[in-house]
């Protein structure tokens, strides 16, 4: 009787760690499956946000060189060429800011843009592109050269590409326009010319 008892728990045993068996053996299974992205829509969906790397560059002048005096005060103040690349494809709108972090009274606002059609690939030398005109810091919409007193100063020109249009006014400030695009720049890229009065 003992001896029949002890059988009997002995194949259960067996039966129980064979049954475990399979089902460690099909979460590995399962696990290699998701490691290696098959079946898996949180991994694939991850692979959707690439990082797009919109470029902005100009003829006029290389970045972080510095600018023909024809962009200045000291010649015509003349906007320069602007060439954009690798637009964002749901990008529905472009902002483009220029200033001066150097100027002595704080940062200086050359020019300011905002809702520009993301299909705008250039900026032709001497025109306004396409949008709406924020307030410069001369309180005037439109570009305004550099005109350093002292020295070496930086004039950042920052593109923004944003999911949506600013529901914003001409003359709108840079401060209003920043606040605005909060949670909706999907890409940004920036070109940095210099300049220095003779």
């Amino acid at each position: 009787m003992k001896l029949l008892i002890i059988s009997i728990l002995v194949l259960m045993v067996l039966i129980i760690g064979c049954s475990n068996d399979k089902e460690t053996i099909n979460q590995e299974i399962n696990n290699e499956k998701i490691s290696n992205g098959k079946n898996d829509k949180t991994i694939s969906s991850s692979i959707v946000n690439e990082v797009v790397l919109m470029k902005l560059s100009s003829p006029d002048f290389k970045h972080n060189a510095m600018m023909p005096s024809e962009l200045t005060c000291d010649g015509d103040g003349t906007s320069p060429e602007l060439s954009i690349e690798d637009i964002p494809k749901n990008a529905k709108s472009l902002v483009l800011v220029n200033d001066d972090p150097d100027a002595p009274v704080g940062t200086w606002d050359h020019w300011i843009v905002f809702n520009i059609p993301p299909t705008t690939t250039r900026i032709i030398k001497g025109e306004e592109p396409i949008g709406i005109g924020g307030k410069n810091s001369w309180g005037r919409t439109g570009y305004g050269g550099p005109c350093p007193p002292l020295g070496v100063h930086r004039y950042l020109f920052k593109l923004y590409a944003l999911d949506t249009m600013l529901s914003l006014k001409e003359k709108a400030s840079k401060k209003e326009i920043e606040s605005a695009m909060q949670g909706h720049i999907i890409a940004k890229t920036e070109l940095i010319g210099l300049y220095k009065r003779q």
